[in-house]
């Protein structure tokens, strides 16, 4: 099978009729959503979570990343995978390609999760754009080890206080990112204009922001409500900051399932 047409490494949990697919972000893989895995296992729920091209077990492509062959990606999991009822729930990263999935097979998608994102990075400032790469990518560039260069955004990006095994998993599987998928990753983050593309999700949309993320900012994902999908339901997790289902996962999960519910029930 080519490059192009292969499915990215995923783990399926659980059985049923309802499949949640998870998409994680530029720092990490499936594996920091093992908890998050477990308690959707447990509510009765299957589901799919994958490794993006270029994490964990999923090969880099040959051509550069974007969101548009990550959503194509995603595309082909959920065709190869998908149950009568099909809920993407993105974060972060996988908070962007999730809308353009939605987009893509609104036969298929009934329901969409974005948690911790901003949509589209052309909503952010220049200022913001440019300390975002300068952050993430400059030392890279620089020759310095990822583990070394990543460990203090990774850190910053939890609420103050945020503490416990779940942080521990989310934190060690993020240090874990390879170096060239990052700085592919963050490239396609930031240079992709998802406004249309929010415009165009019709489905029952859940966003869940942290208080404390510096990155999904609360009233940057409440503007995905007021701007482009005027439908979606939002709430913000007081003591979250970019990982909210590792930080506050009861209160995360307390959304999340409700959401699910009225999906199943619609």
């Amino acid at each position: 099978m080519s490059v192009t047409t292969r499915i990215p490494d995923f783990l399926v949990a659980g059985d049923g009729d309802t499949t949640i697919f998870l998409f994680h972000g530029a720092y990490g893989s499936k594996d920091y959503f093992r908890h998050e895995i477990a308690t959707l296992v447990g509510a009765g729920l299957r589901v799919v979570a994958w490794d993006a091209p270029g994490y964990g077990l999923s090969r880099l492509p040959a051509q550069p990343l974007s969101i548009e062959y990550l959503a194509e990606a995603g595309v082909r999991l959920i065709d190869a995978q998908g149950t009568a009822t099909n809920i993407v729930m993105g974060h972060s990263m996988g908070g962007i390609v999730g809308p353009l999935v939605a987009v893509m097979r609104p036969e298929t998608v009934h329901g969409l999760v974005i948690s911790a994102t901003v949509g589209s990075f052309s909503q952010k400032s220049e200022e913001d754009k440019k300390r975002f790469l300068a952050e993430r990518i400059e030392p890279l560039q620089a020759g310095k080890p990822f583990r070394e260069t990543a460990k203090a955004v990774v850190d910053s990006m939890f609420a103050p206080g945020s503490a416990g095994p779940l942080v521990e998993l989310v934190r060690e599987v993020a240090l874990s990112t390879a170096s060239e998928t990052f700085i592919q990753a963050i490239a396609a983050i930031v240079h992709y204009r998802g406004e249309e593309t929010l415009r165009r999700v019709k489905v029952p949309t859940l966003l869940l922001a942290g208080a404390h993320d510096a990155v999904g900012r609360p009233e940057g994902m409440r503007n995905i409500q007021r701007q482009f999908i005027p439908h979606a339901q939002f709430h913000s997790l007081p003591n979250s900051g970019h990982y909210g289902f590792a930080e506050e996962p009861e209160l995360f999960n307390q959304h999340l399932l409700a959401f699910i519910r009225q999906v199943q029930q619609a």
